[in-house]
């Protein structure tokens, strides 16, 4: 398994902000849980939380992110001036970013998945995760968290049950990578998106993340509180929500929920 070199970490990192202070571990329950009790502390934005391996790793809807050695798992404070309904956005923000990253280093044709995933050859590679922490309406911060499935083959680390709808970086190139390299360029691509994020608002991120998003126009399920609504994907809307066409013709809003494929 490949190791981070933490001397490498911030070598040739070309950001103002982001990671210029990076708290990293060997070991870590979750980098989210981390980041958020050093934010409560004072904390800066862009200071990151970057772990080679997390034990209670963090998914959407208190689920577990399976996170061996080998993978890329980072949590960063943000605390952008904007409402607290708002801050789902930056999901797409973070996504958006891992899927030109991993096109530009790898040359991988690279899904989006609403609301939070990345897609290689229709597995999962990575996800991502906003946590927020507001007082009313007025948001404190962000804790946006990363985990990307690279240096590891996903049948000697993953359940049998998870082993078909998910990938690693490894798997799909043939090979190793640098994690460093690749934690550099995410952090870059990052910061630049949530400038443009910030300083345009999210309709641009939104319409360059849907040209990623190639569920959009087919048939899926959305599995919301353990129901079940199957129609055609209609579109991403401007608050981050799925439109849905239904089977009956009518169409329904998902704020979150699980988007599965339709095949047949």
């Amino acid at each position: 398994m490949s190791r981070i070199d933490a001397d490498r970490l911030v070598k040739d990192l070309r950001t103002q902000n982001f990671g210029r202070k990076i708290v990293f571990l060997r070991n870590v329950a979750s980098t989210n849980d981390l980041a958020k009790k050093l934010a409560d502390y004072g904390a800066g934005e862009g200071t990151v939380v970057l772990a080679e391996r997390q034990s209670a790793g963090k998914g959407r809807l208190g689920r577990i992110w399976i996170s061996p050695l080998g993978g890329l798992y980072f949590s960063i404070i943000l605390k952008p001036k904007i409402k607290a309904n708002d801050a789902v956005k930056l999901v797409f923000v973070g996504s958006l970013a891992v899927v030109e990253t991993l096109r530009d280093l790898y040359g991988l044709r690279v899904e989006t998945k609403w609301p939070n995933d990345v897609l290689v050859d229709g597995k999962k590679v990575c996800g991502v995760l906003a946590e927020m922490i507001s007082m009313g309406d007025r948001l404190k911060f962000v804790i946006l968290g990363i985990g990307i499935n690279v240096n590891f083959k996903v049948r000697k680390v993953f359940p049998k049950e998870l082993q078909e709808s998910v990938a690693s970086l490894r798997n799909v190139l043939g090979r190793k990578i640098k994690l460093e390299k690749l934690f550099r360029k995410l952090l870059e691509n990052l910061e630049s998106l949530y400038d443009i994020f910030l300083k345009k608002g999210f309709v641009q991120i939104l319409e360059e993340w849907k040209k990623f998003a190639r569920f959009l126009g087919c048939p899926v399920e959305v599995l919301v509180d353990r129901q079940k609504w199957r129609g055609t994907a209609l579109d991403v809307e401007e608050d981050g929500a799925l439109r849905l066409k239904l089977e009956d013709g009518t169409v329904k809003r998902f704020l979150y929920g699980d988007v599965t494929l339709r095949f047949g």
